[in-house]
């Protein structure tokens, strides 16, 4: 099928994908019922109008109440005033400009060349992606901590790193998944970035243990070490290593702490090595691979964090691959095995996304420098020595430059939609939606019949540049 070359046709074909897209979204994908803000909100008003402790609430009818540090309760205070319905506008509000930081600096100068086709074509399949609809059902702030961490690679980037580390201190402060990018700034020797980053990290939490003394000493000392109040380790969204290791029925705390640090390790040497490129994005998306990996628990909508993978698959010329694993990523696949996770189908299949993050983090290029920070590489000796130009230079030149013009400047629809967001992918399975009490199933018993539909969840220089 060849990609409409006029503007109505693909302005004919992006409406016909919307409808499409549409369709799957409403029929295909769990809808979360905007279950976690629920819980936000309710514990935040429990907390300040009804003065109850913080940690004692729970969605009416379920087990689920307040995970996250007492910062995040104070970051979320202004929901004390408000309604639920306004609670969800902001939240979407909020998301979307998240979103729209995100994509641009992942994109970087290359989103120029989009145009509108390529930015609608990137949308859709963004709709598609499971961990942003989860994040954007649920109600959840995982697009908004990732904007946060990103803001420091772009001061980073950009020369400006007197800020730098305030978006990671902020982010860690609210969840604690992205206090790992503090160890990315030591092992790139960005040591200002990283005494900021864990300052800031450090100042918020004693801000919220002053302000809210009773909350700060629960949390710090029960909550956080209690994962039941988050769900069962087994449920089939967790896809951390913890997550995988006790679907196999092996829930030691030590083969756990063994594999993490194997991770670790693995993790410590490619980010250094991307740092020795000068390749920032490669360290910031290989450092929330192993972020999702290493935590006890990562539901789905956590994995969002694997979004700078892609556009690092992208800009390394590996669009395919990115589709590919892409399109995994939107299917709901692992959801086939949310009752029984055994046997070697189950292995791969109630795994898949964890098994995608890993390999990502094992076998994702580094050292492709996005086009905005590289520094052409000049040498006076070579200039000085190189020979005149043939008679034939002039035509050999004016032949590559053609093939330049149409192989590298110009990006056809495909390749639009790749490098905005990977490429759309098949329907996944189909599930019909029903109400429950219980939409994440985490904290109770595997059930006899399925889950319901609110079931839970290079050019480089001499010297690269320094991350």
């Amino acid at each position: 099928m060849r990609a409409p070359r006029t503007d109505r046709g693909r302005l004919l074909l992006v409406l016909a994908l919307a409808v499409a897209v549409t369709v799957f979204t409403a029929t295909v994908p769990l809808l979360r019922d905007w279950f976690d803000l629920r819980v936000y909100h309710g514990a935040v008003h429990s907390w300040v109008r009804d003065g109850e402790p913080l940690y004692d609430y729970r969605v009416p009818g379920t087990p689920y109440g307040f995970t996250y540090p007492p910062f995040a309760a104070l970051v979320m205070l202004p929901m004390a005033l408000v309604g639920l319905g306004t609670a969800i506008a902001a939240t979407l509000l909020l998301n979307l400009t998240a979103l729209a930081l995100v994509l641009r600096h992942l994109a970087g100068p290359d989103r120029r060349r989009l145009g509108w086709y390529g930015c609608a074509l990137g949308a859709l399949a963004l709709a598609l992606f499971e961990p942003l609809r989860d994040t954007v059902s649920f109600g959840q702030v995982n697009i908004l901590l990732l904007a946060l961490v990103l803001a420091d690679a772009r001061l980073l980037t950009a020369g400006r790193g007197r800020w730098a580390g305030v978006g990671i201190g902020l982010a860690a402060a609210v969840k604690l998944t992205p206090v790992l990018f503090i160890g990315m700034l030591l092992l790139a020797r960005r040591w200002r970035a990283a005494a900021v980053a864990a300052a800031v990290a450090a100042g918020a939490t004693a801000l919220a243990a002053w302000a809210a003394p009773g909350a700060s000493r629960f949390y710090w000392t029960e909550a956080l070490w209690d994962t039941s109040r988050i769900g069962r380790l087994s449920y089939v969204s967790n896809q951390s290593l913890q997550g995988v290791l006790a679907r196999l029925g092996a829930p030691d705390r030590a083969v756990w702490a063994v594999v993490v640090l194997l991770v670790l390790a693995a993790w410590a040497w490619r980010t250094r090595r991307a740092v020795a490129a000068g390749d920032r994005t490669a360290a910031f998306a290989l450092t929330g691979l192993a972020a999702c990996l290493v935590s006890p628990i990562t539901w789905v909508h956590h994995l969002v964090w694997l979004l700078p993978a892609f556009a690092v698959l992208l800009r390394a010329g590996h669009p395919r691959v990115a589709g590919a694993l892409y399109a995994v990523l939107c299917t709901s696949v692992v959801w086939l095995w949310v009752d029984d996770a055994s046997g070697p189908d189950g292995l791969i299949g109630a795994n898949a996304y964890t098994w995608i993050a890993l390999g990502l983090l094992l076998g994702m290029p580094v050292g492709h420098s996005s086009s905005g920070s590289r520094r052409p590489t000049t040498s006076r000796t070579t200039s000085a020595t190189t020979p005149a130009p043939s008679p034939a230079a002039p035509a050999i030149a004016a032949a590559s430059g053609q093939v330049g013009a149409d192989t590298s400047t110009r990006l056809g629809p495909a390749d639009a939609a790749a490098a905005a967001a990977g490429t759309a992918c098949g329907p996944g399975r189909d599930r019909a939606r029903s109400p429950s009490s219980d939409p994440t199933g985490a904290t109770r018993p595997a059930a006899s019949n399925p889950q319901s539909s609110s079931a839970r969840a290079s050019s480089y220089t001499a010297k690269p540049p320094p991350l």
